[in-house]
């Protein structure tokens, strides 16, 4: 039994560990940034840019930060807040 574990530790495991050293030694290249869209604005932009980020539907994220607002405020809250902290999308060159 223990020659079996210890090869299975050794054989198995050791691609797996080897991606996660390599996936955690590996540098990010792209980095995924919430910003307040240009293009996909009504008000501010903070529903289209948080869709873009989730990569959904702004139209769904609308409906669901109505939903919120309707149901005591605090979406009202979050997107006014989002709309102050959150930049604003730089602007393409």
């Amino acid at each position: 039994m223990r020659g079996h574990r210890e090869g299975l530790e050794s054989g198995a495991m050791r691609p797996l560990r080897l991606r996660m050293a390599c996936a955690i030694l590996r540098p990010m290249t792209t980095v995924k940034r919430l910003y307040r869209s240009r293009a996909e604005r009504m008000l501010s932009g903070v529903c289209g840019g948080a869709a873009e980020y989730l990569g959904i539907d702004p139209v769904i994220v609308r409906v669901l930060w109505v939903v919120a607002a309707l149901l005591g405020g605090a979406g009202l809250l979050a997107y006014v807040l989002c709309w102050l902290l959150v930049p604003e999308e730089p602007a393409s060159t």
